[in-house]
């Protein structure tokens, strides 16, 4: 069934919600429930109960607005194909087209590189602990797994909807089930840490990064904009809208429902001595309390998040990488080839991922950290500043959710700041 709204004497028939669009909220839910979310409870819940609380007011309108601020950019190309590499290059010139295509490429191609480290370390983790079988080779364990991930994105965008799909009903599952689980493990000791005015602002601005990229799907939104537009037409900017806000009341949903009930289930001191060890949350709850099902779910659940967000982070990374050789073909003069970009992308691809989680180096998480500000910059700062600056944008300047969206921004790029020179 189709709604119907009247403008006038003018009707406008909106499309009605359908199946595509479920997976595609599943898809961007996916995209951003990645590692991340098993570090989630530590570092945002390490400051007690009552910033969560607030945290939790802010998570939602932020990562809605952001994205869709996103979204919109994207589809304000004149032309229908456009993604984010070439609107930016449209709406700001060659030269900054340039620059930003070679730093979103850099924010988001490091973190397709850990989650490769990821995938390895997780399977062979539980290969060895928990099935207690010997260490495969690593190079022949990551490969295997890096080549099956990749041959879902060669097999299309279909494809790739369907698996995620398939992984992110469980994955929401266990979110919830595990957050009931815990209920009887809850205790008041998050409750009466109370900090001081002072404290719980300190707290609160240099926790926003935390829920910025724990709730991150910027890297799917331009190839999410792009099938809106190519299916929706002249209704792609609403559509895209109304699967975002779905996406982001899934993720405030269960995400926050996970992260409260991991809090209340332990001390201050519980979570300060998971940050101190350096893993993840169902890791320590499954050492706490000896509890062999844990221990089983726990690689379950970072298996289906790495893979699930491995597909929208690799989107992103692709249309860098393919927008950096096109605008370097053009800047020599040479003929674009599309054909021949996608197989040097997919080769280099799956040869770096291979090759870095094989050797798998410790100094990810920095490179990680460091672009922190570039993607907190293309979410929440660029979209504004096109707002101001691009007549096809300033149709939706004039409100409320734009100054939010750009306040957070700011802070959450001051805070990953001060982080990194701290």
């Amino acid at each position: 069934m189709q709604t119907t709204s009247t403008t006038g004497t003018r009707a406008t028939t909106r499309p009605r919600w359908t199946k595509q669009d479920t997976t595609w909220a599943l898809s961007l839910f996916g995209t951003a429930v990645g590692a991340g979310i098993l570090f989630l409870p530590i570092n945002a819940g390490m400051s007690g109960f009552w910033p969560l609380v607030v945290m939790t007011l802010l998570v939602g309108p932020m990562t809605f607005f952001a994205h869709r601020g996103l979204s919109r950019f994207v589809l304000s190309s004149k032309n229908a194909g456009s993604d984010i590499t070439e609107v930016v290059e449209e709406h700001f010139g060659v030269g900054a087209g340039k620059l930003i295509t070679l730093l979103y490429f850099f924010a988001i191609y490091p973190i397709v590189l850990i989650y490769g480290v990821g995938i390895t370390n997780t399977v062979d983790s539980f290969l060895v602990n928990q099935l207690g079988m010997a260490s495969p080779p690593r190079a022949i364990l990551s490969l295997a797994l890096i080549l099956g991930m990749m041959a879902v994105m060669l097999l299309g965008e279909k494809m790739m909807l369907r698996v995620t799909q398939f992984l992110v009903y469980p994955l929401v599952g266990i979110l919830v089930f595990m957050s009931i689980y815990l209920i009887p493990e809850w205790n008041t000791a998050a409750l009466s840490q109370v900090p001081s005015a002072g404290d719980f602002a300190v707290t609160l601005w240099i926790s926003i990064p935390v829920l910025v990229f724990a709730f991150n799907h910027s890297p799917a939104i331009s190839s999410f904009s792009l099938a809106q537009r190519r299916d929706h037409g002249d209704d792609a900017e609403y559509k895209s809208g109304q699967i975002l806000m779905r996406s982001a009341a899934m993720l405030v949903g269960f995400v926050m429902l996970f992260v409260f009930s991991c809090v209340l289930s332990l001390t201050p001191a519980d979570l300060e001595a998971a940050k101190a060890e350096n893993i993840a949350i169902l890791s320590y709850l499954a050492n706490k309390h000896e509890s062999p099902f844990i221990s089983f779910l726990g690689p379950l659940v970072a298996f289906v998040a790495i893979v699930s967000s491995f597909f929208g982070h690799y989107l992103g990374a692709r249309e860098g990488l393919n927008g950096i050789a096109t605008k370097t073909l053009r800047s020599m003069g040479k003929p674009v080839d599309r054909k021949k970009i996608d197989v040097f992308t997919v080769v280099f691809m799956i040869l770096t991922i291979w090759l870095v989680a094989t050797l798998n180096p410790s100094i990810l998480g920095m490179i990680e950290s460091l672009g922190g500000p570039i993607i907190a910059t293309i979410l929440f700062i660029m979209p504004m500043y096109a707002v101001k600056n691009v007549p096809a944008m300033q149709k939706y300047s004039g409100t409320i959710s734009n100054a939010f969206v750009l306040i957070m921004g700011l802070v959450a790029i001051s805070a990953i700041t001060y982080s990194m020179i701290s």
